[in-house]
């Protein structure tokens, strides 16, 4: 399952002699809720599809932060409201995937952002969060954010930040804070978001897609 997530890595995208590629979804420990926005990750993988040329299933995977399956999935994301767990073989396993070409995209969906950081900082210990700057290629893929994320959500009305987390120089955890991109992937008649949030949502969630698959 290593040589074939570092098989994809390297490509720039799947084709159809490949095995079918899916974006994984984060199930974790603590109580918080994993299983939110159900619709984003369909609606995210078409869009990407229509747009990047990529042949994303829609019908995403679930996968345990202490599983093997979880190297079977180049890009994973992780949302939620609450308390995030890892246990010391789930952080083990995450740090393993994430060292071996795997990448992770921390959603904060509103109340997460107390629970995640030391959930992450039992990943890697001897690494710290830092925001990236707006001239970072992931805001310069297919569509162009020049002032980073977008805002999708008020929540505490506070700017959109985006951190990240580097291994030997690869970003191999970006976190998006303040924004609730997941939200604005979901289907329009779940948050009523206008179709222009919606859209700045869904370019700037096949950025991240795009960057992971061209770092």
């Amino acid at each position: 399952m290593r040589f074939i997530l570092l098989l994809l890595t390297l490509m720039p995208f799947a084709t159809k002699e490949t095995l079918p590629l899916k974006l994984g979804l984060l199930k974790y420990n603590g109580g918080g809720d994993w299983y939110a926005n159900p619709t984003s990750l369909p609606n995210l993988a078409r869009f990407c599809n229509e747009n990047l040329g990529t042949e994303f299933d829609p019908d995403y995977g679930t996968v345990e932060a202490g599983s093997a399956e979880l190297f079977n999935y180049p890009f994973v994301h992780m949302t939620g409201h609450g308390n995030v767990v890892f246990s010391d073989a789930e952080a083990e396993n995450l740090r393993n995937y994430l060292i071996g070409g795997g990448f992770l995209h921390i959603d904060d969906n509103y109340g997460m952002d107390p629970f995640v950081r030391p959930a992450m900082k039992k990943v890697f210990p001897e690494l710290e969060f830092s925001e990236l700057p707006f001239q970072h290629p992931i805001y310069h893929q297919k569509f162009e954010f020049k002032n980073g994320l977008p805002k999708i959500h008020k929540h505490d009305d506070k700017p959109p930040q985006g951190f990240g987390l580097f291994w030997e120089g690869r970003l191999v955890c970006f976190y998006s804070y303040e924004c609730d991109l997941g939200d604005g992937w979901e289907d329009q008649e779940v948050h009523k978001d206008p179709e222009e949030k919606r859209r700045q949502a869904l370019m700037m969630g096949a950025n991240l897609v795009e960057f992971v698959f061209q770092q």
